[in-house]
């Protein structure tokens, strides 16, 4: 387990992005067609990767680094079900075996996604997985654990993300980034702290899971209630203590949104862009159209879109 993470130099998210560059797409940056915003909203449409999500992009950066010897008994990962897909996808490719420990709650869409994909699944109660994402290790699997949050290598392939944004657009006021454990919005932060240093950068959370507004708010780590909801690729009950310093140190803060908002910025995104994102996706479009992150050019990295079709309906329908 890490025991201090620094930001991720410059250099090893550049050398990640040519890592990756054979399996991870260039994701385009796309205006919301909103005339009425409280601000200038782009989509950074990470979830037009061949998995569905930005997880590709770490995940391959992460087994590209890997020694042969290291991979040798394959690799495994926990994850709520985007990660996993990223793992599994990498490993196909390299043919090697992979396995993900899952919670009880992964949604069926992310499940049959890892199965088509090679992956063996170990489904388990939440708080045992979660165990699995704080000691890094589960008892039992042999091959190279792939965390899906706080590993370095993981965290320079998300932070590509960061230089296409500044390319596509070098005049950008916040970037507004979905938080589940970190690895995301560190990853992001380090290279957009390291070439444009003035940019806002805020985690989105959603209320039923705001770990990260909870220890802002204290000072400190917290310990708080987790809801399920359609919102299933981000949110814990606590901020990892190894990710704490970091988070501290490279954001601006927390975004909260409701459910409500959340299911709106989803379905806002489907009529107006044809964007199907995943409630995990949408919560940085909830908070730019709130007005929580103020004005100017905001861009919102809709992380993923792979919802279950039957949730897809009922939000819809207004019923979520």
């Amino acid at each position: 387990m890490p025991a201090t993470l620094k930001p991720i130099a410059l250099e090893d998210i550049q050398a990640a992005r040519a890592r990756i560059a054979g399996s991870a797409i260039r994701t385009p940056l796309v205006r919301l067609n909103v005339e009425d915003a409280p601000a200038q909203i782009y989509l950074k449409l990470e979830n037009l990767q061949p998995i569905g999500s930005f997880k590709l992009r770490g995940a391959g950066n992460a087994i590209a680094l890997a020694a042969a010897d290291q991979l040798a008994k394959g690799v495994y990962t926990a994850s709520a079900g985007n990660m996993a897909q990223g793992v599994a996808w990498n490993a196909r490719r390299l043919g090697i075996p992979c396995t993900v420990v899952v919670p009880d709650n992964a949604p069926e869409t992310k499940l049959a996604a890892i199965t088509r994909l090679g992956g063996q699944i170990i489904k388990v109660p939440r708080d045992e997985w979660w165990n699995v994402v704080v000691t890094h290790r589960y008892e039992g699997l042999e091959g190279l654990f792939i965390h899906p949050v706080s590993d370095p290598a993981v965290m320079a392939g998300n932070g590509t993300i960061g230089l296409e944004i500044l390319e596509d657009l070098p005049d950008v006021d916040t970037i507004l980034i979905p938080y589940g454990g970190g690895g995301l919005s560190c990853g992001i932060a380090s290279a957009v702290r390291a070439l444009k240093p003035d940019t806002r950068l805020y985690a989105c959370e959603v209320e039923t899971s705001a770990a990260l507004a909870a220890a802002l708010a204290a000072g400190s780590i917290q310990s708080i209630q987790y809801t399920p909801s359609f919102v299933d690729g981000i949110g814990s009950t606590s901020v990892l203590a190894e990710m704490w310093p970091l988070v501290q140190s490279l954001l601006d803060g927390s975004l909260v949104s409701s459910l409500a908002e959340v299911s709106a910025a989803l379905r806002l995104l489907l009529e107006r862009n044809r964007v199907l994102a995943e409630g995990a996706g949408a919560t940085p479009v909830a908070a730019a159209l709130s007005g929580k992150a103020g004005s100017g050019k905001v861009v919102c990295v809709v992380s993923g879109g792979n919802l279950d079709l039957s949730k897809l309906v009922r939000i819809i329908e207004g019923e979520m």
